[in-house]
């Protein structure tokens, strides 16, 4: 057989794999997601450590040997749309650049190294003194941090930098306040795989957690709050005394990771805990409900440690875990009844019926007041049925999809679809580093379980929104535009489109087609992620804030015509109790986003900053304050 031949008869002998399609699945489920923006610990790891307004001498496109100074108008993971200075608040110049590869320094770069600083040549004539015009505009300015922009020049994304075999400190949150050391095996999208320092993977100490998790922090962490580093007493027995120390003393010779990938940690606070005291809580490594703890020991003014409570012989193993003022999974007594759950009794408890007050006497203790516990977030746009992705509790390394079963203030009851094994509904807060949004997976290279779908679906009865010129179906954008988009420059982060956070600018002209009352309540902004997914749900949004949604659909559908060599959506709008539908076309790349918000709101009519990547606060530069619906065609 020639190696022709086998090539044909390996592909003919290969198995197909359906691909999971969020999209195609929350309209199979008649579903909806959980917004971006509810996702801080997601949006914080998008923010790479740039921030808009930020400061850098820049390479020209045209002469990268000479540099000028630009400001950060949006960051997006490991993209930056920046605009030189001298531009004001023209935006025509604007450009994206991957901080991986554009040569990014700080200000003053060039003067230490003689390099030419020189504005670019279509404002040159502008300022008659560009010396004078820096000293004035860099007054008070700030920058991103020199170690940030060095990495950068290595090659590396700020949480690329927490690659596989970096070190950090974490603290023993089972049942002592010790920290010791641990490597980090896996890094995916800011998910680290953890084993403690010293130990090998068949040791079975490997264990999960968010990079911004309270409990994890950079080298010499513990040096500056005044602790030893100490094996957490599971491991300690595994080695000798003379070992551990060999161990720590390897690690003290390796340059450690810059500490402001920690900035945006939780800063902990004092809590007013006593030994003794009694409240409810979820047994982290059991989140399946809600039974009566015991503060079992104070450690300090940050941390104590919480013990679910036991009333069988003291020979069973009692769970504990260390918790500071803000841990989530802890409640006053009373809390379950308030909210209209059930309390689980602790294992050994005689009487059918629990009842707060007759434990409490029947133990002797105090109930923890409530100024002890941290207040709920009261605003979050979670809402039951709501799809998300989220960590296995049982088998961490897994995420699966979800579904919010239930909301009680801050927590959310979740129900697992498609995990290996079958896992009850469990308890998480809705602050949560181990619950994600809808494409987060596909977006870091994580595998995603989902659930087996069925092949057949019943077709429902719609109105398809007529079109007025020839619609290309979305299967037909795919095929006709596949050699086009493989050789459109794009910006790509871990294989997939990024796209910055989309800001609704409520105060501007609205035009005719949406109701002025209905973008007022629309979220600040949706976003950053995969742009097709982020620009998807803005049109959605959108629509659904149409005084005739079916008309804004119209006026979105795509045609012939197009110029976005982007992918065909089908969008779905209702109105007077008929459901429609029609194709239309998303850009999938960064470079394309802001013009394609600008041309989509001059197609509704309305002001062309409405939304887009530029958040306006005060004065919109299109001054359309003026505008009427009569007055529009004039403007635009």
């Amino acid at each position: 057989m020639s190696g022709e031949q086998q090539l044909d008869a390996d592909l003919g002998s290969g198995v197909e794999v359906e691909e999971f399609s969020w999209e195609d699945y929350l309209e199979e489920t008649g579903s909806t997601t959980v917004p971006y923006a509810s996702f801080k610990h997601v949006d914080i790891r998008l923010q790479n450590g740039f921030a808009p307004g930020m400061k850098l001498e820049v390479a020209l496109k045209n002469d990268p040997e000479t540099y000028w100074v630009a400001t950060i108008i949006t960051a997006c993971e490991q993209l930056l749309l920046l605009r030189y200075e001298g531009y004001g608040e023209d935006r025509k110049a604007d450009f994206w650049c991957d901080i991986r590869k554009a040569g990014l320094y700080p200000i003053g770069w060039c003067q230490q190294n003689k390099k030419t600083l020189e504005a670019p040549e279509g404002i040159r004539d502008k300022v008659s003194d560009w010396n004078a015009f820096l000293q004035q505009t860099l007054i008070g300015a700030c920058g991103p941090p020199v170690s940030l922009l060095e990495g950068l020049r290595n090659g590396r994304n700020p949480l690329d930098l927490i690659a596989p075999g970096s070190k950090l400190e974490c603290q023993d949150f089972r049942d002592s306040l010790s920290t010791w050391l641990v490597t980090v095996v896996e890094n995916i999208g800011g998910r680290l795989k953890l084993r403690y320092e010293g130990l090998e993977s068949r040791d079975g100490f490997e264990h999960w957690l968010y990079y911004l998790d309270p409990f994890l922090h950079h080298i010499g962490w513990a040096a500056q709050q005044g602790c030893d580093l100490q094996p957490p007493l599971a491991i300690k027995h595994l080695k000798s005394e003379a070992d551990w120390q060999e161990i720590l003393a390897k690690v003290k010779e390796e340059e450690p990771l810059p500490s402001y990938l920690f900035k945006d940690k939780q800063v902990i606070g004092t809590h007013e805990f006593s030994i003794n005291m009694k409240l409810e809580a979820v047994d982290p490594w059991s989140p399946f409900g809600i039974s009566p703890a015991t503060i079992a020991k104070v450690f300090d003014d940050k941390y104590f440690l919480v013990e679910m409570d036991d009333l069988r012989p003291e020979d069973h193993t009692r769970r504990s875990f260390v918790c500071h003022a803000n841990s989530p999974g802890i409640f006053p007594v009373q809390w379950s009844l308030k909210n209209g759950l059930h309390i689980n009794p602790p294992p050994g408890f005689r009487s059918q019926d629990f009842d707060w007050a007759d434990y409490l006497k029947q133990c002797g203790a105090e109930a923890a007041p409530q100024k002890c516990f941290p207040q709920s977030i009261s605003e979050h746009q979670f809402k039951e049925n709501m799809k998300l992705e989220a960590v296995n509790p049982l088998f961490p390394e897994e995420v699966c999809i979800a579904t919010v079963t239930a909301v009680r203030g801050s927590y959310l009851w979740l129900q697992l679809e498609g995990s290996k094994k079958p896992v009850p509904e469990f308890i998480v807060s809705a602050e949560s580093m181990n619950i994600f949004p809808l494409g987060w997976c596909e977006t870091n290279g994580h595998p995603l379980s989902t659930p087996r779908r069925a092949r057949g679906h019943k077709l429902r009865k719609i109105a398809v929104v007529q079109p007025e010129k020839q619609i290309l179906s979305s299967r037909t954008v795919h095929e006709g535009l596949k050699n086009q988009l493989n050789s459109t420059h794009s910006v790509m982060i871990n294989g997939k489109y990024c796209c910055p956070k989309i800001y609704f600018n409520h105060r501007c002209f609205s035009g005719p087609y949406l109701n002025k009352g209905r973008i007022a309540e629309l979220p600040q902004c949706v976003g950053p992620g995969n742009c097709v997914l982020v620009l998807r749900e803005v049109l959605t949004l959108l629509i659904n804030a149409a005084y005739k949604p079916s008309r804004v659909l119209r006026e979105l559908q795509l045609d012939k015509d197009s110029v976005w060599h982007g992918c065909g959506e089908v969008l779905k709008a209702k109105y007077k109790g008929k459901s429609y539908r029609a194709t239309v076309e998303i850009v999938r790349t960064a470079d394309r986003v802001t013009e394609f918000c600008r041309q989509t709101c001059i197609k509704l009519e309305c002001c062309p900053n409405l939304f887009g990547p530029r958040m306006v606060l005060d004065t919109c530069s299109e001054n359309c304050s003026v505008l009427t619906k009569t007055k529009y065609t004039h403007y635009y």
